[in-house]
């Protein structure tokens, strides 16, 4: 009975996480601004860490975890090398 929840539940957020990257995807072509873009891209980064994550789950290897750790890294520094541009105009002074 709970192998059962666990993959439904499993399975209903691969999809609402889908779901989210699609629509800060859509944001990040769409955006006004450049500051409702850096807000998608750091949207689309947390939702792909969260993404593999959950697959790490399903599948039980750790290496998705890695993977995640990565993104989750990577995605911090553009981000906030994206806001510094935004606020100064140049990233390194």
């Amino acid at each position: 009975m709970s192998a059962t929840i666990l993959n439904f539940a499993s399975i209903y957020a691969l999809l609402a996480l889908g779901l989210a990257f699609a629509m800060s995807c859509w944001r990040m072509m769409q955006g006004p601004r450049a500051q409702d873009r850096v807000l998608a891209m750091d949207t689309m980064y947390i939702c792909a860490m969260l993404l593999i994550l959950v697959v790490g789950m399903r599948v039980g290897s750790i290496f998705f975890f890695e993977a995640a750790l990565v993104i989750a890294v990577l995605g911090f520094v553009a981000t906030v090398s994206l806001a510094k541009f935004l606020m100064r105009g140049e990233v390194i002074e």
